[in-house]
């Protein structure tokens, strides 16, 4: 993360497909960028969206889009919603308090995203 900050994430089902092929690299990163062992480029999704000539999308605008979703479609709770792009939640003294990275919660909340976005008529692709 940009951050330098830990952040778990709970990989569902959808993800683990996608990631699985990927363990033969050996590498430390998840994605890699064009060179062996260097991470992806933050700006790899936008050159992406250009030659596929996507206009009117933003890189993003993919994470404003599952914000205003978890809130209004989901019905996900600002802090699991915030969490889940990585987001700080609280004061100070709250984040002291509050230890829990709400995984299970994250996890039940990527699973309906992830219904959203590849279920047909919902925008999604698939």
């Amino acid at each position: 993360m940009k951050s330098g900050e830990v952040d778990r994430l709970p990989l569902i089902e959808a993800m683990i497909g996608i990631l699985e092929p990927l363990r033969a690299l050996e590498s430390v990163f998840i994605l890699e960028g064009q060179k062996r062992h260097q991470p992806l480029s933050n700006m790899s999704m936008l050159m992406l969206l250009r030659r596929m000539k996507i206009e009117g999308v933003t890189v993003h605008g993919f994470r404003s889009t599952f914000r205003d979703w978890a809130a209004e479609e989901a019905g996900a709770s600002r802090e699991v919603a915030e969490m889940s792009l990585a987001h700080k939640v609280g004061s100070d003294v709250e984040r002291a308090y509050a230890r829990s990275d709400l995984l299970d919660r994250k996890r039940a909340s990527e699973r309906a995203w992830s219904g959203f976005v590849t279920s047909a008529g919902r925008g999604g692709g698939g």
